[in-house]
């Protein structure tokens, strides 16, 4: 009984912090608080905590937030472009990716680590920005939203990878980090022949 109402009274004090914390940030910033808030003592199944060290589940949340942006970006591709190598990748995005964020999530619910529903600020910026484009103007901007993001997230799965302490995230960190390399081999080849 004292433990039922130790975790209700944990997962009450959570729910108040991230309700208390969460005006002003988007879903990443508040999947973050959330995990913070949780106690990450070494029996989570007890006490409704976190299964992995705090850095590595915001390793979750960037990567999740990462990988759902990729999805919706290349979906909005498929239907804005008429360029047969950039609609190549942009499904490539939505199959790949989709995958990747299935497997992470499987992951992180395993751990008991909140990752975001919506993408965070920076990337429903970059989306209405790309919403608003048309032609070529789409493409480019695409494009180049591609090699950037794949070049932060390459960095983010290598860092993981090296220095992760979870060995289930370090392991999908290594994994999709090669995943992550084609893309940005690809889409930096589509870039070039843009010029």
């Amino acid at each position: 009984m004292k433990k039922l109402m130790y975790i209700g009274m944990i997962a009450t004090a959570s729910m108040a912090f991230v309700a208390c914390n969460s005006e002003g940030k988007d879903a990443k910033e508040t999947s973050d608080s959330l995990n913070e808030a949780k106690d990450t003592t070494a029996a989570p199944t007890e006490t409704g905590g976190i299964a992995a060290p705090e850095d590595d589940a915001k390793f979750a949340t960037a990567a999740a937030t990462s990988g759902m942006a990729e999805v919706e970006f290349g979906k909005l591709a498929l239907e804005k472009t008429t360029n047969p190598k950039i609609k190549e990748f942009a499904n490539m995005m939505v199959n790949d990716h989709g995958k990747a964020n299935a497997e992470l999530e499987k992951l992180a619910m395993a751990k008991n680590i909140t990752l975001p529903a919506a993408l965070d600020e920076k990337h429903k910026e970059k989306q209405a920005d790309l919403t608003k484009a048309t032609g070529t103007d789409f493409d480019k901007k695409y494009v180049d939203a591609m090699v950037e993001g794949h070049e932060m997230t390459l960095d983010l799965m290598k860092k993981e990878a090296n220095d992760g302490k979870d060995p289930e995230l370090k392991a999908f960190a290594g994994k999709t980090s090669t995943t992550v390399q084609a893309h940005l081999n690809m889409i930096k080849k589509i870039q070039e022949s843009m010029k």
